[in-house]
Parts: structure tokens; C-alpha cells; sequence
């Protein structure tokens, strides 16, 4: 039976940041998009209107901006090798995440089979957030959900690679899980931890007995 690997990509494949902070660093935006981070994490903002504001700060936003985000990201190394190698197994690799779908579905093109992120207008702006495209933890189980039909895999056979409290709810659907980088709240739902830059390294945990990998 073929596995469904589902990536996080803020904090996850992206090393100590996310997407919407990659992005605002490209508009000078440094200050702005750490005061609403902290409101998100400290549970003050939830997504949607994280999304609101965020799409409200990003008044000039351009496709050039997004490009030098995406190129410029402290990716972690090895996610090019680590799909390739899950499609030579006849698995399958996607990437579920809260950023905006125009960054995250770059990700298509490094090998992911899907991408899916929160709908936001296309780049620059001329409408407004539409609520009901602006993902959340449970989102992403439903998504799962869906992937797991389109590629005709059992849910007991999906691996979920996550860091944070939006991890929570798809990690406890999964009877796999590796924490990379992770927020000490959700190691204890996790099967895996896994501390380091080598994606490769993550990904090897779901194939050895091992409990914890740390980078040296």
C-alpha cells in the first residue's frame, strides 16, 4: 500500500520562520509581521483574521515580492531529495499549510504532488480575503481527508510532518507523525522528533525504530 507523506511548511519545511514573514521582510514589513505573529501564536488572533490583517499589510504586495521570498526562505536542505525519493517508493508527498496558497503551491515544482494553503486574492491585490478559503487546524485534517481519496491511500497509511499547535488536530488522524523543529506542546502526540536543517534526516525517522534525531 502506497503512503501519503503530508508536509507543514512554516516552521516545518521553512527553518524558524514562515511564508507571511518571508514575504513581509520583502516589503520592509520586519516589525509590522512580528506584532501579528505574536498575536496568532499567543492565540489573541485566530487565522481568518490573521489573514485579514496580514492581506491589509500587504497593500503593495507584488509577484516579484513573492518570488524573493520564496527563493530567499531559509528552506530546510534536502526537501528536493527527500520527494524524489518518495515518489521512486510509489508514495505520495504534499504540502497542507496556513500561508497563502500562491506561496505554497510553489512547492509544486520542487516535486510535492498537491500544495494546499489559505486562498488569498491573486497577487497585487484588487479584492478582498474571502473567510472561507483561510485554512485552520481542522482544515487540514479535511484536506487530508481528501488527498487520501484522490490518491487512493488508507488513512493508516499517512505520515504527518508538523511543528506547532496547527499540527495538533491532523496529528492525532494519523498514526505516524514526526515533529520537526517542534514546539515542546505537541512532541507528546508525535511518533518521532526530529531537531535539525537536513529534511532527509526527518524523513528517515519514519523508516528506523529510532524515537529522537538530533543534528551534531
Amino acid at each position: 500500500m502506497a503512503r501519503l507523506h503530508l508536509f507543514d511548511l512554516d516552521g516545518t519545511l521553512l527553518y524558524g520562520t514562515a511564508a507571511p514573514v518571508e514575504i513581509s521582510r520583502q516589503l520592509g514589513l520586519e516589525h509590522e509581521i512580528a506584532a501579528l505573529e505574536a498575536d496568532f501564536v499567543a492565540g489573541h488572533t485566530d487565522s481568518t483574521q490573521y489573514a485579514v490583517r496580514v492581506h491589509t499589510l500587504w497593500a503593495d504586495l507584488t509577484e516579484a515580492h513573492v518570488a524573493a521570498a520564496f527563493d530567499g526562505a531559509p528552506w530546510l536542505t534536502g526537501i528536493q531529495e527527500t520527494w524524489s525519493e518518495i515518489r521512486a517508493r510509489g508514495d505520495y508527498c504534499a504540502v497542507i499549510s496556513l500561508s497563502p496558497s500562491f506561496f505554497v503551491e510553489r512547492l509544486l515544482g520542487w516535486g510535492a504532488h498537491a500544495a494546499h494553503g489559505s486562498r488569498f486574492p491573486a497577487v497585487p491585490f484588487s479584492a478582498p480575503v474571502d473567510p472561507a478559503g483561510i485554512l485552520t487546524g481542522a482544515a487540514k485534517v479535511e484536506i487530508a481527508n481528501r488527498l487520501c481519496e484522490e490518491f487512493g491511500v488508507a488513512r493508516a497509511d499517512c505520515v504527518a510532518y508538523g511543528d506547532s499547535l496547527s499540527d495538533l488536530e491532523l496529528f492525532a488522524s494519523v498514526p505516524v507523525s514526526v515533529a520537526v523543529n517542534a514546539d515542546a506542546r505537541l512532541l507528546h502526540l508525535a511518533t518521532h522528533s526530529y531537531v535539525g536543517r537536513d529534511l532527509r534526516k526527518a524523513y528517515e525517522l519514519v523508516h528506523t525504530p529510532v524515537r529522537e534525531a538530533r543534528e551534531v
